[in-house]
């Protein structure tokens, strides 16, 4: 009885599972992993919180609850959550539509209300299971979403960086009204934005394993304080208050829910399937397995919890994940151990922050940019398929010239239209036998293959279905035409034609009306039994006629056959010979 009572609340909390089972020589990398991650992030997620326009300290609030809930719910042992850079940007982009009407002092309610809300999506994603939606986003696809990611990431930071009043509603216009000003940028602003980018990027190539963003970010606010560089102008990011958020509710009034809808459905759908996708590549590794349903409840869980501690949306960090896994995370008590260095430096460390130059932050922003956009992956996806690659090239332009919400649209969108390309024209052979091989296969492939006299095996390696139904149709009757010799049946491989809709059978029964006129049997093999009563319903299978139906090639081969033999005298040549 206890194990039933344990199977059943370790299904919701699988993270618990795996901490009451805890192996004591997981502790030291956890710990290890755990104390890395949290150097790391302090300068990431106040980063980000700058991005979603909120003061620094935010994004440090939005680690704490996220982490402890996600230890507890989520599927993944080394997956970081927390403060992110794409839900940041669209946390921003969000925000300016929703404040429009309340003004910009009630940004941090409304960053709050919307992590509410993706929240609320989550749990609703989890109760209708909705896990499926993590594969709407293709790699090629989502590889040219993060790469327009970091163009709005990028441009983003121009004012930062430079000290100017940088305006525009995009990249496009923002990197014109930076040209415009380009003789009244701050050179210590800018100096000491590159000093840091160089150096961030120089400790990732030489010390890849210590936590770079830390430590320039500290040199860079000690430079900062130095009396010599005090009357240089750098802008500082300021007070940064010392103690925990405490839980409440948002200030809702004022707020447009129905606008913050669209926003939330979009994070939702975009760091969920991030989440899924990382969890999946580092749980691979290990042999591990990712729930996706558990994870829509995980995300839910923690962005409810994010939004009730005055944060803003999260989702997953696929450097901090990587940076903790390098380090040697087995479970999540390395977030866990995160989370107490994050409760640390809340406590304690405010005077050290408030030192951290504000270009210097933005040149950490650029960073984490770059890092979104993955070479190797894209060369991969060069040397695929060029179609992937327009892919991937038209997902950045949407997001860049459209925005991030409207850069969803247009990946999920390519995405769909990609499949239905791929499935409206696919592949299609006649079939045959080849010497010493087993089976039957498509003589294209194997030009030593041969046909049995008289019968067309025909294979069209896709689902049927309104969009490549026409299409199906005129390529079974280019293979007829394009047949060696009189045809007598024409046989139907029916083993990739799966889940037709109501105009696939039509078109089927378009063909086998036609080849009925000709004088040729129409038959069919290795169809699905639930196809079979589809086609049932449809009267198709009483006009094929149920003796024209087989289990196999094989036996659907030697219908033909005795029924030549028995119309001919003799059997019908190409038979391959039994041994």
């Amino acid at each position: 009885m206890e194990s039933a009572r344990t199977r059943g609340w370790e299904r919701y909390l699988p993270g618990l599972a795996v901490l009451r089972n805890y192996d004591r020589a997981w502790l030291r990398p956890d710990v290890m992993a755990g104390l890395t991650v949290t150097a790391y992030l302090v300068p990431q997620v106040m980063a980000y919180a700058q991005i979603a326009g909120l003061p620094p300290v935010v994004g440090l609030w939005g680690m704490l609850a996220p982490l402890a809930i996600y230890a507890l719910v989520g599927s993944s042992r080394q997956l970081s959550v927390g403060p992110e850079s794409t839900t940041a940007l669209m946390t921003a982009a969000a925000l300016g539509v929703v404040t429009a009407s309340i003004g910009p002092e009630r940004w941090a309610d409304a960053a709050a209300v919307l992590a509410l809300a993706v929240g609320l999506v989550g749990l609703l994603g989890w109760v209708a299971r909705l896990g499926f939606l993590a594969t709407l986003l293709s790699k090629p696809v989502l590889q040219g979403y993060l790469i327009g990611v970091a163009v709005l990431m990028i441009s983003s930071q121009l004012g930062r960086v430079t000290k100017l009043d940088v305006t525009g509603d995009g990249p496009i216009e923002e990197v014109a009204s930076l040209a415009a000003q380009v003789g009244a940028v701050h050179l210590p602003s800018v100096g000491m934005a590159a000093a840091v980018l160089v150096a961030v990027f120089a400790l990732k190539a030489w010390r890849p394993r210590w936590p770079g963003p830390l430590l320039v970010m500290l040199a860079a606010g000690g430079v900062a304080a130095l009396p010599a560089v005090a009357g240089w102008g750098l802008v500082t990011i300021g007070e940064v208050p010392l103690g925990l958020p405490l839980p409440r509710l948002p200030d809702f009034a004022g707020i447009d829910l129905l606008a913050v809808l669209p926003w939330a459905v979009g994070i939702a759908l975009v760091g969920y399937s991030d989440n899924v996708l990382t969890g999946r590549a580092f749980a691979a590794r290990r042999h591990e397995d990712i729930d996706a349903g558990q994870e829509l409840l995980a995300l839910g869980a923690t962005n409810l919890a994010a939004g009730l501690t005055q944060a803003f949306p999260v989702s997953s960090s696929g450097s901090r994940t990587v940076l903790g896994d390098a380090v040697g995370s087995r479970t999540q008590a390395h977030s866990l151990v995160a989370l107490a260095g994050v409760v640390l430096v809340l406590l304690v460390a405010g005077p050290v922050l408030s030192t951290f130059p504000s270009a210097a932050m933005g040149a950490i922003i650029i960073f984490a940019a770059t890092r979104l956009v993955d070479g190797a992956a894209l060369a991969r996806i060069a040397r695929f398929r060029r179609s992937e690659v327009v892919l991937t090239a038209a997902t950045a332009i949407g997001v860049v010239v459209l925005g991030v919400l409207g850069g969803i649209g247009v990946a999920v969108a390519l995405s769909i239209l990609d499949v239905i390309r791929r499935i409206a024209q696919p592949h299609d052979g006649v079939l045959g036998f080849v010497p010493d091989v087993a089976g039957m296969h498509d003589i294209d492939d194997h030009p030593g293959a041969t046909q049995v006299e008289g019968l067309l095996v025909f294979r069209y390696d896709a689902p049927l279905f309104f969009a490549n139904a026409a299409n199906f149709v005129q390529r079974a009757r280019l293979a007829l035409d394009e047949a060696d010799g009189p045809v007598r049946w024409f046989l139907l491989n029916a083993e990739a034609n799966i889940d037709p809709d109501l105009t696939a059978v039509d078109a089927l029964e378009e063909l086998r009306s036609d080849l009925e006129s000709r004088g040729i049997t129409f038959a069919l093999a290795r169809v699905k039994a639930e196809v079979l009563e589809l086609f049932d319903k449809a009267g198709l299978l009483a006009a094929v006629g149920p003796e024209n139906v087989h289990a196999t090639l094989p036996t659907a081969v030697a219908a033909y056959a005795e029924a030549f033999t028995a119309a001919e005298g003799r059997p019908p040549a190409g038979l391959p010979t039994r041994r």
